[in-house]
């Protein structure tokens, strides 16, 4: 099924094609199980389809594009004065003041830059918040604060679900639920509950071989790739309906693709005025961290909660496609999610897929086919 726009937004039918066609590339060569691919102009969606074994009501994890969904919540925090980004995280969260942690601040949580990439919930413990705090005091510094950036892939979102429960006073669930989720009317969105398990969803499945040793130092210059939470063998964890009702903050919610188009669509336009205007260019329009990525080896080109393409023409290798504008911003997820928008074109673009591809470089050339056509596919202005 294409969603039809209710008005002419500009969008090149032979170029929307020819997008539909090479998502539907893997799942016609049996690789990938299923995928949906959305995309939105002018608020609009205007197209949205599901490939494979899934229908348009499947569900996805969406692994790491959930990121700007609790960052977009703390914007609002910001705008309201309940937080700052120069504000350190132990003011708030004294429990996590520990081993040198007092100098991290919301900022700092935010970048990337905050020191503590590497600790792992195992998964019992995600969803109890007294064994939550004991981590955090717990947890030591890789490096100094502020000084390098290094992917911190749950930790630093779940000292951001505590500090959101701190000044709100309720769960960090319920308040990105009713301060982002409902009011851009996302039904299929969901981080954690039961919404998060009830309805369609598709199983992560492992789908090819890994790179070989040689192929992955010739790609990214490590013979292996270090082991967090998101390898490739640990993501089908999320297959058990009591890790999605976790709602994960940095890797956990379930939705469509039509849904990340939509969200991208509202961070461009902000209907009915969610965010503070000029917060909201500064966090996704400005580049905030470009310390250099010590596994893709480019600046991190980071905006405050999002990815921004980038002036270096790197931002085929940060999640877009090589025909995005430097201006475009998102976030993408483990196992080839897709999520962004182009304030250039006024595009947003959604892909998932339940196949979790163990060939990186493969993944990693598929999202940049998707990206580079779905940037194109709005006509000229």
């Amino acid at each position: 099924m294409t969603s039809v726009p209710t008005k002419d937004v500009g969008i090149l039918t032979d170029r929307l094609d020819d997008l539909l066609t090479r998502a539907r590339r893997e799942i016609d060569e049996g690789l990938l199980p299923s995928c949906q691919i959305a995309l939105a102009k002018d608020g609009e969606l205007v197209a949205f389809e599901t490939y494979g074994d899934a229908t348009n009501d499947t569900r996805y994890v969406i692994f790491s594009a959930t990121k700007p969904f609790v960052a977009s919540t703390v914007w609002q925090l910001i705008t309201e004065g309940k937080l700052s980004v120069d504000q350190h995280v132990a003011e708030i969260v004294p429990e996590f003041g520990t081993n040198g942690k007092d100098v991290i601040t919301l900022e700092h949580v935010m970048l990337h830059t905050s020191g503590f990439p590497t600790p792992i919930f195992h998964a019992p413990d995600w969803d109890n918040r007294d064994l939550r705090l004991e981590a955090f005091g717990s947890w030591g510094l890789d490096y100094e604060p502020g000084t390098r950036y290094w992917y911190h892939p749950t930790s630093a979102h779940w000292v951001l679900a505590e500090l959101i429960e701190r000044v709100e006073g309720r769960d960090f669930r319920d308040v990105v639920r009713e301060r982002v989720v409902e009011p851009l009317r996302l039904p299929r969105f969901a981080l954690g509950g039961s919404a998060a398990t009830d309805g369609e969803f598709a199983e992560l499945v492992l789908r090819g071989e890994r790179m070989s040793p040689d192929e992955l130092e010739a790609f990214i210059g490590l013979r292996e790739l270090p082991l967090t939470e998101a390898a490739d063998e640990n993501l089908p964890n999320l297959n058990d309906p009591r890790m999605r009702a976790t709602g994960i903050p940095g890797g956990g919610a379930v939705a469509t693709a039509a849904d990340l188009a939509i969200f991208y669509q509202a961070l461009m336009h902000n209907p009915d005025g969610l965010w503070d205007e000029t917060l909201l260019r500064d966090a996704t329009g400005r580049v905030w961290n470009n310390l250099p990525d010590p596994l893709m080896r480019v600046p991190a080109s980071r905006g405050l909660g999002v990815i921004i393409a980038g002036e270096d023409e790197k931002g085929f290798m940060r999640g877009f496609g090589r025909t995005n504008s430097p201006r475009a911003f998102g976030h993408n997820g483990a196992a080839g999610q897709i999520a962004w928008a182009d304030p250039a074109t006024g595009l947003s673009f959604g892909y998932v897929t339940n196949g979790i591809d163990r060939h990186m470089l493969r993944q990693g050339r598929r999202g940049v086919g998707l990206s580079s056509r779905a940037a194109i596919c709005a006509e000229a202005t």
